[in-house]
């Protein structure tokens, strides 16, 4: 059933445009679709679990043919070229907004921490979002199209987190990269922007260590997390607004920035 705001959907500053949002079934990526839906676009929600994608298709879309559900494991390249394929087949065009949400954490101090845990996480975070950037780029200059691409980063690539090496090195690589696209792509209409997160509680954080969170916690001004979707004050959605505003043309003369 749809939420009752996105009964009619809204023609914005997106309408026409086909977003396509990895790590779609749950947090900053579900309230991605959310506000990029109600700002016009068509939405392909794209996670490695097919059913909370399609959960989140659910809540904002009128019609399967409006937006649609993708299964998607961003460390695959393979399956990255296979999905901008089928959305090409289905869309008759490649997507023009493109937010790289998928994310996991897998912490534990450095001195602990088991090198297959570090190298999923960068595989997941930052290979993950480098094969997007690649084929997206691909996609769009093949089809001369502009477009914006929007990544996911967070305060810890900036300020370093102690149990988090990996992760903090895995975001601190998309902020990089994300300059390094905004340069490369952007004579052919593309951008591209990070938006830097604090923390957010999510199913993804439920996995940090308490001991962990409480020392995180005490370097936050406000001194709380940010509140999830459904919540008071829900942060993913302020996180949303954001990533809303960097994919339309109002953020046209913004490129490779990272907004915290």
């Amino acid at each position: 059933m749809l939420l009752w705001s996105f009964a009619v959907k809204m023609l914005g500053c997106l309408s026409g445009k086909i977003a396509l949002v990895t790590g779609a079934g749950s947090g900053i990526g579900r309230a991605a679709c959310i506000a990029l839906y109600r700002d016009g676009a068509t939405i392909i929600a794209a996670d490695r679990n097919l059913n909370s994608a399609k959960a989140t298709v659910e809540l904002i879309a009128e019609s399967k043919k409006d937006s649609i559900p993708m299964e998607l494991n961003v460390m695959d390249s393979a399956n990255i070229k296979k999905m901008f394929q089928e959305v090409k087949r289905h869309f008759s065009q490649p997507p023009s907004v493109i937010v790289n949400s998928a994310g996991i954490t897998k912490d534990n101090f450095i001195l602990k921490m088991d090198e297959s845990d570090f190298d999923e996480v960068i595989n997941v975070n930052l290979k993950g979002t480098f094969l997007m950037i690649q084929a997206a780029g691909q996609a769009l200059v093949e089809a001369n199209m502009g477009g914006s691409i929007v990544n996911l980063a967070s305060i810890v690539g900036v300020r370093g987190n102690i149990g988090q090496g990996n992760y903090s090195a895995s975001k601190a690589g998309v902020e990089a990269l994300t300059k390094t696209t905004a340069k490369e792509f952007g004579k052919f209409g593309i951008r591209c922007n990070a938006v830097v997160p604090g923390f957010i509680e999510s199913p993804m954080t439920e996995t940090v260590p308490d001991k962990v969170k409480e020392m995180f916690r005490s370097q936050i001004p406000l001194a709380r997390f940010g509140k999830p979707s459904g919540q008071q004050n829900c942060s993913n959605v302020k996180v949303a607004e954001l990533i809303a505003f960097l994919a339309s043309d109002k953020s046209s003369y913004i490129n490779g920035t990272s907004v915290e």
